[in-house]
């Protein structure tokens, strides 16, 4: 069975690798575990100094496993819990982030790109918080980290109105660091991790932590307020409705309960 999970150490960079390319890197409550349990790990390790985090195949993550109902059925509180313990993780870590967004970051998965220090993205790459389309509020700290990058209207756009933002977008907007023409991102990733990786770990630890500071001082607040209004969008007759929709393939038909 493959490593849903590849956790990989070479030299001073730890890679870490969402590793289920045939479900687009669908994420488990297990995998949003094992993935924060690797960044907190790189914290206390003194020989890390870059942390990768990306996906395999053509995707970087299409959000929380929907689709399988045989492998987690739908998302409940331990799934939120597991994503808000992956966006504290990246975010508290004292290490530097890099998010190699090589394909669609999707739901909980764009969440967790954004909540890297630096998101680069292959030009093909889109950004899309997903969960309006299944009845769903946005989590993984959503609504605390795109608004801080992009303001309130424009994730305000993203959150309601479930649109692609293409990754020239994203740059554009201020939401992702950097962008790449799909031939050099492998060589850009590279690039941006030596020089991470060869920087000043302690300066940017500290850099990271004023930014944390003045920037996203009401994360956990937001985390808490994602976990309490996800939790009950999970009960409404709108998510099993979205749910049975994208499993079927069709639109959904709301009703507002």
């Amino acid at each position: 069975m493959t490593d849903s999970v590849l956790v990989e150490r070479t030299g001073t960079t730890l890679r870490i690798t969402i590793n289920r390319p045939d479900r687009l890197n669908a994420l488990s409550t297990e995998m949003l575990n094992r993935t924060a349990g690797a960044v907190e790990s790189a914290g206390d390790d003194a020989g890390v100094r870059v942390v990768v985090l990306t996906g395999a195949g053509r995707a970087f993550s299409s959000g929380a496993d929907l689709a399988d109902p045989s492998l987690d059925g739908v998302p409940d509180a331990g799934t939120i819990d597991g994503a808000n313990r992956l966006t504290r993780a990246l975010r508290q870590v004292p290490k530097p982030v890099l998010a190699a967004v090589n394909g669609p970051a999707v739901g909980v998965g764009c969440s967790i790109a954004l909540a890297a220090d630096l998101t680069v993205a292959r030009e093909s790459a889109y950004f899309l918080l997903a969960f309006a389309n299944v009845g769903l509020m946005p989590d993984g700290g959503a609504t605390a980290l795109i608004p801080a990058a992009i303001g309130r209207a424009r994730a305000t756009r993203m959150a309601m109105l479930a649109e692609r933002i293409p990754a020239a977008q994203a740059l554009g907007w201020g939401l992702i660091s950097h962008t790449v023409p799909d031939g050099d991102f492998d060589d850009e990733v590279a690039k941006l991790t030596t020089r991470l990786a060869n920087g000043p770990t302690a300066a940017f630890a500290e850099t990271k932590r004023a930014l944390n500071a003045s920037v996203l001082a009401h994360l956990d607040n937001a985390l808490a307020l994602e976990r309490e209004g996800q939790t009950r969008m999970f009960a409404t007759s709108d998510f099993a409705e979205g749910v049975a929709a994208f499993r079927g393939k069709r639109t959904p038909a709301f009703s507002g309960e």
